[in-house]
């Protein structure tokens, strides 16, 4: 298995390509507007992207998800958590694998399983990553969206604050703590690979390392020091920047494709 990460400074936004050297498929996890790079990376290294997989449907950027499955057939794995008006109203146009808590897919030999993460919005999910190619029978890293970044944990006032949805800020908060402590219960050993680095919006005091370990999250992230749930949910609420007017167009744009 290879991976390799993308950057986009502008949007502080994290992409990630993931490839089965055995099959030659590969994997794009949250995809920016610009799929080019992903595909020249695919062809440079010598592998079919056929899949996309999201993590949530994302509000600060155009995922490049919808394009790529018309570009070059790739199969999209998004999540099916959440109330109805939180779906991927697109995905039934192409081939597509709607994902619960607990589902798992492969590609090539890598296998992910889905772990249900809501809080900065409903449908959010983890995809934790396995290595059978390599042998491995236990994941070597969770990938984890805006639920976790280094440093920080994804903000659940958005709905709330750039979309209109009155009361859905606490209400994520609270779900918010308890994907947090299912996070807790991972091995330390996890490598940990967020969405986004410093300057996004979509959490406060993110760090601008590109990536982390699930132990040392644990032992330092300000916001999984926690175990009170109210407690946590003032934590959370507060001190959060202001929300990006555009936030719900993006929303809307990446919902219905």
């Amino acid at each position: 298995m290879l991976l390799k990460y993308f950057y986009d400074p502008k949007l502080a936004h994290a992409s990630y390509l993931v490839w089965c050297q055995k099959t030659k498929e590969a994997v794009v996890v949250d995809p920016g507007r610009d799929i080019d790079q992903y595909l020249e990376t695919a062809k440079r290294e010598g592998v079919k992207l056929t899949a996309v997989a999201e993590t949530h449907i994302h509000a600060d950027y155009v995922s490049g998800a919808r394009e790529l499955a018309d570009r070059v057939g790739a199969k999209l794995y998004v999540s099916d958590e959440g109330p109805a008006e939180w779906k991927y109203e697109y995905a039934g146009q192409y081939e597509s694998q709607l994902l619960k808590d607990g589902d798992t897919f492969l590609i090539g030999n890598i296998r992910f399983e889905v772990m249900h993460t809501p809080g900065h919005t409903p449908e959010s999910i983890s995809f934790l990553l396995t290595d059978q190619g390599g042998g491995a029978t236990e994941p070597m890293g969770i990938f984890t969206g805006d639920f976790v970044f280094v440093g920080s944990i994804g903000r659940p006032d958005l709905l709330e604050e750039a979309a209109g949805i009155k009361g859905s800020a606490e209400a994520g908060a609270h779900q918010l703590f308890h994907s947090a402590e299912r996070f807790k219960q991972l091995p330390d050993y996890l490598q940990l690979w967020p969405a986004h680095g410093a300057g996004s919006a979509c959490g406060k005091g993110l760090g601008a390392i590109p990536s982390s370990t699930v132990g040392y999250e644990k032992r330092f992230n300000p916001a999984l020091q926690y175990d009170d749930e109210t407690a946590f949910v003032q934590y959370i609420l507060s001190d959060q920047p202001e929300a990006p007017k555009y936030f719900a167009v993006m929303k809307r744009v990446n919902k219905e494709g």
